[in-house]
């Protein structure tokens, strides 16, 4: 199956994505990504993530709609480590999700099961039944870029994208400890796109709220978040 066939490589992707190398490669990528191309060569001259430093944390939880399964809650946790250029916000995080495998992805697994070579000679057939309950999570590490503008009243508006590892983990009575749990398991990158918009009645606390779309090989989703960040009462650079 395919998601068999692609693990080793995603694996070796994973690995590579690894330490602060990574992550100031990740910070450059989407940094250009939001600028339009005529400011892309002006801004890489500018571009420092020295200027990276901790502004706050915050968590929040939201709603999913996936393809492959039921919608669910999602849980993240957040870190805000301000501005690496002007109004762009780079925030790494934490995400986790579990849902139920929908009956239409249940039957897709139970055929792709049935039409394996060595099933097929058997004569075995698999059905939905057969699988039983089958519960999805989803273990996401990104890494996110905002274009953030100020408002009146304490408010802050945002676009921007974000890149994502999603570990991906397959588990059920009918499955567990077998070859149909690891073809569940996998790791796999991803991006999204969102837009939000927050709230500050103090300067050491945001409430915020963010639409998101979250694209990778194995789900896809939209979101909605909801949530609070504890903030430093330090600003640098003129950043809201």
């Amino acid at each position: 199956m395919m998601m068999l066939e692609l693990r080793a490589d995603r694996c070796g992707a994973s690995m590579r994505t690894r330490g602060f190398a990574g992550m100031r490669v990740g910070v450059l990528v989407l940094v250009l990504a939001l600028l339009p191309s005529g400011a892309a060569a002006q801004m890489l001259a500018n571009y420092d993530y020295e200027n990276l430093t901790f502004r706050g944390i915050g968590v929040d939880w939201g709603r999913i709609w996936p393809d492959k399964v039921d919608a669910t809650s999602l849980w993240t946790l957040r870190v805000d480590l301000g501005y690496v250029g002007p109004a762009v916000r780079i925030m790494p995080k934490v995400s986790w999700w579990r849902s139920d495998l929908k009956e239409s992805e249940l039957r897709n697994v139970a055929e792709r099961l049935s039409n394996l070579p060595t099933l097929i000679e058997r004569g075995v057939t698999i059905d939905a039944a057969d699988l039983g309950n089958v519960e999805w999570s989803n273990l996401t590490l990104g890494l996110d870029a905002h274009v953030v503008w100020t408002a009146p009243l304490r408010i802050f508006t945002f676009i921007g994208i974000g890149v994502g590892l999603h570990a991906m983990n397959g588990s059920g009575d009918s499955i567990d400890d077998t070859f149909i749990e690891d073809l569940l398991d996998t790791m796999t990158a991803g991006g999204a796109v969102m837009a939000g918009l927050e709230y500050e009645p103090t300067p050491l606390l945001r409430l915020f709220s963010e639409a998101r779309y979250v694209l990778q090989s194995e789900v896809r989703y939209p979101a909605l978040r909801f949530g609070a960040a504890l903030m430093v009462p330090a600003r640098t650079g003129g950043t809201p």
